[in-house]
């Protein structure tokens, strides 16, 4: 289950939520410097900084199977 804890590296080893984090306009999906910074990078913060719903974004991401 993700949380807004969960690292962006976390996230992207599930194949399917490229498509969410686009989809709610998560802008680290296309930036290299996320490569970077992916096991620092949380969701929590990453919607903080760009003004993203943070709960329909994980509702979402939750729906991953």
């Amino acid at each position: 289950m993700f949380t807004g804890e969960s690292t962006y590296q976390e996230v992207i080893a599930k194949e399917e939520s490229y498509k969410i984090l686009a989809k709610h306009g998560v802008p680290c999906v296309t930036c290299q410097m996320a490569r970077y910074e992916m096991g620092k990078l949380k969701l929590g913060s990453i919607s903080e900084m760009y003004g993203l719903d943070l709960k329909a974004l994980l509702d979402d991401l939750n729906k991953i199977k």
